[in-house]
């Protein structure tokens, strides 16, 4: 059965390339994906998908399956960009590799029973819907996760950081605050708090730190803003860490709050994510196959900076998310605009259709053995009591 897969997506190695050519040249951003929908959707019910559209009231959400019952395989799109700049992150690979992944093990399931789960999760940049699809349930029937993302090295994606993205709004409601020479302001609040932040940061691993810092608020001329909005996001190995941190920073404004006359208010600005937690049973089997395809070259693991949605639902459900080197040329910077050129060269189109093809025996060997399913469960049981 896998030289059939193998075989089969020989055969279809230009419809995967094609994947990759449309959202490249037809680029959208978050929650704005609706030719990438039509497009993935339109692939699936070809080949025989049952398709979920409008998928949680999700507009560019879907959910397609081939087969029934466990084990359940389930592989993720992404297909949105980041800015005007189009695919520089490559992320219109990922839905090629997975799209190709799933109608490779679909050739196969007849024969061996299970499921091949796609889901297409909008809004990747914009804090992503797989948090919000894991807090619906969507992840606790499924089995496993595979995925695959574009990089500068082959490499598995071992673990990336918990985002706890924060807003803090200090207010003067006084008449008295529109003084021009008034001794404290809502600013001043804002500077005292990220200078707080700083010291607070520095009793904790260098791990830890905040990112994307904004600050904003109402400008009236030649007078202090009365409303200061200031967004940023603490970066910690794990949300306990983040949280414990972001409550030593509630502290500090509501004791600053207490001997001035403003008042502040402290909330979640996006949607948080946990930290990855990556399945070694399921990498392991992932390496074997990329191997055995022929990429061979694949280094240590390596600890992503930036934080993942997939990371919330990696706690929930055995994933892998693997790292693969699309360039020819070391000299590509990843997130440029030649990075995203590079994925449609004949290098990235060669890298994505062995990628496809180990993904979908990945899928196989799981179905086969229901061992290492089970296996990839308990390590996760295991991880989360260690932390």
């Amino acid at each position: 059965m896998k030289q059939e897969i193998i075989n089969y997506l020989a055969t279809i190695e230009e419809e995967i390339h094609k994947i990759s050519k449309f959202l490249y040249e037809y680029p959208e951003e978050s929650f704005n994906e609706h030719k990438a929908h039509g497009y993935l959707t339109n692939i699936l019910k070809e080949n025989n998908f049952t398709i979920q559209e409008n998928f949680l009231d999700i507009s560019t959400a879907f959910m397609a399956q081939f087969g029934e019952g466990h084990p359940k395989i389930c592989y993720i799109c992404e297909y949105d960009c980041s800015c005007k700049e189009g695919h520089i992150l490559g992320s219109n690979l990922i839905s090629s590799m997975s799209i190709g992944a799933a109608l490779g093990l679909s050739r196969v399931i007849p024969k061996t029973g299970g499921s091949v789960i796609i889901l297409g999760c909008p809004g990747e940049f914009l804090g992503g819907t797989k948090v919000t699809m894991s807090k619906q349930g969507v992840f606790d029937d499924i089995d496993v996760i595979l995925m695959s993302q574009p990089s500068f090295k082959n490499t598995n994606c071992c673990s990336s950081p918990a985002l706890l993205p924060i807003k803090i709004t200090h207010r003067c409601d006084d008449y008295s605050c529109f003084e021009k020479n008034k001794k404290i302001s809502t600013l001043d609040v804002s500077l005292y708090t990220l200078n707080s932040i700083n010291t607070i940061l520095k009793v904790y691993p260098t791990t830890c730190s905040i990112d994307k810092i904004s600050i904003h608020g109402k400008i009236v001329p030649n007078i202090a803003p009365d409303n200061i909005v200031t967004t940023f996001t603490i970066e910690a190995p794990d949300l306990e860490m983040a949280e414990e941190i972001k409550n030593k920073i509630t502290k500090v404004i509501s004791s600053f709050d207490d001997f001035t006359r403003l008042s502040s208010k402290i909330t979640l600005s996006e949607v948080p994510y946990d930290n990855f937690v990556c399945s070694k049973t399921l990498c392991r089997i992932l390496s074997h196959n990329l191997k055995e395809i022929g990429i061979i070259d694949i280094e240590e693991d390596s600890e992503l900076s930036n934080g993942l949605s997939l990371g919330t639902v990696s706690h929930k459900v055995p994933s892998v998310r693997f790292l693969i080197n699309i360039n020819e040329e070391n000299s590509i910077k990843y997130a440029c605009k030649e990075f995203g050129e590079s994925t449609l060269s004949p290098f990235a189109k060669e890298k994505v259709l062995n990628t496809t093809k180990a993904l979908a025996l990945t899928g196989l060997d799981l179905i086969n053995q229901p061992n290492l399913i089970a296996e990839s469960r308990l390590e996760l049981q295991n991880t989360i009591k260690k932390h």
